[in-house]
């Protein structure tokens, strides 16, 4: 176990080990979107706790694109202060911090009276008509949100990405130790990726180099923000190809996800999240194996940026055999790490015993994540 406790280097970031935070909605900011104690608190406890990086829940960095409801605003430096103080919390217990960024698209969770529902909409949703105003590749219905929406012009899309820029600038200023762009879970640039929700014919549809065009323009913008050492990590699912009420089947094959990733390291990724539908992993049999851990490995073999796989980890030892065998740089928590936010030192410490979570998924339905176990 004791590669878990390696550094590792991202960029002109270094670690205190291989053990990541990956990155879960805690819906503890304020309704506007700053850091609030509680997820201050929250950081700071995880920090404590051993871990080496901490990617943050989600943030929005534009208004148009905010997914949930009390999530991170990085729309301006209007809250500057309070990310300070939330780095520098991380920042005194050891550990480094990185700041997600996400436009959500029509995965988005409109709430009644959201300003984005268009007062027009159709109600046959699946006639194509969109239903609210936010972005999307084409105009698909989300099988998880019921809306579908308005078709992203090229001129949309650099929008997309100039303020994504920004928002990596702004993270720079307040201390983050680098800044993610999130390309997976069904968010508006992982349906850009997945022939499901992308049925485009222009130069941003068809062939995986044409589907990962807005993600790459959103890295370079983010590197160009931010100069050529400063971490600019990606997060890509290692597929999504699922059935869903809609019956969109065929989604990102696995190969087109690994062209993305190669496309994305050109761009000046500087790391690779590997992740992908864990709601649907975690009901199915690994054997203790990281969900998808195959996957990290080929990407491990086939990039030159570090790889952290996320998902399924629960024993220390398959982690360090995997970090051993497979040539990936860390492991990305979140579970188990609501459930014993101390995990990492238990293991430091030489507990050989795996995590007490049980992915069980309960968690997700909280505000503040609290495991059931522990309230």
């Amino acid at each position: 176990m004791a590669n878990l406790f390696e550094p590792m280097t991202i960029g002109g970031m270094a670690a205190r080990n291989r053990l990541v935070r990956a990155a879960t909605a805690e819906s503890l900011c304020t309704r506007d979107g700053e850091p609030s104690a509680p997820l201050v608190e929250c950081y700071s406890q995880l920090a404590a706790g051993g871990v080496g990086t901490i990617i943050t829940g989600f943030a929005y960095f534009m208004q148009e694109g905010k997914a949930a409801e009390r999530s991170l605003n990085a729309c301006s430096d209007e809250f500057g202060a309070a990310y300070r103080r939330m780095v520098d919390q991380v920042h005194g217990r050891g550990a480094r911090i990185v700041l997600q960024l996400v436009y959500g698209g029509s995965k988005s969770k409109l709430v009644a009276g959201d300003p984005r529902w268009l007062p027009a909409a159709s109600e046959t949703p699946c006639d194509g008509t969109p239903t609210a105003d936010v972005l999307g590749p084409s105009a698909v219905v989300n099988p998880v949100t019921s809306v579908v929406p308005r078709p992203a012009s090229e001129a949309d899309i650099d929008a997309v990405a100039a303020a994504l820029g920004r928002a990596a600038a702004r993270a720079q200023r307040w201390g983050f130790d680098g800044v993610e762009v999130h390309g997976a879970h069904g968010y508006l640039l992982s349906q850009f990726l997945s022939p499901c929700f992308n049925r485009r014919t222009d130069s941003f549809g068809g062939p995986i180099e044409n589907r990962a065009r807005a993600l790459c323009r959103c890295i370079e913008a983010a590197r160009q923000a931010t100069g050529p050492d400063y971490p600019v990590l990606v997060k890509l699912n290692s597929c999504d190809d699922y059935d869903d009420p809609a019956g969109l089947a065929g989604g990102l094959s696995q190969d087109d996800s690994a062209a993305a990733a190669r496309l994305a390291q050109q761009a000046g990724a500087s790391a690779l999240e590997v992740s992908g539908d864990w709601h649907r992993a975690s009901k199915e049999a690994t054997d203790g194996q990281p969900y998808f851990g195959a996957f990290g490995a080929r990407m491990a073999r086939e990039l030159d940026i570090p790889v952290i796989v996320t998902g399924g980890w629960r024993s220390p030892r398959i982690a360090g055999a995997h970090l051993a065998q497979d040539g990936i740089a860390a492991i990305g928590l979140a579970r188990p790490l609501i459930r014993e936010p101390y995990l990492a030192d238990r293991w430091q410490a030489g507990s050989p015993d795996d995590s007490l979570c049980i992915g069980c998924g309960i968690c997700g339905n909280f505000a503040g994540i609290p495991c059931p176990s522990r309230m």
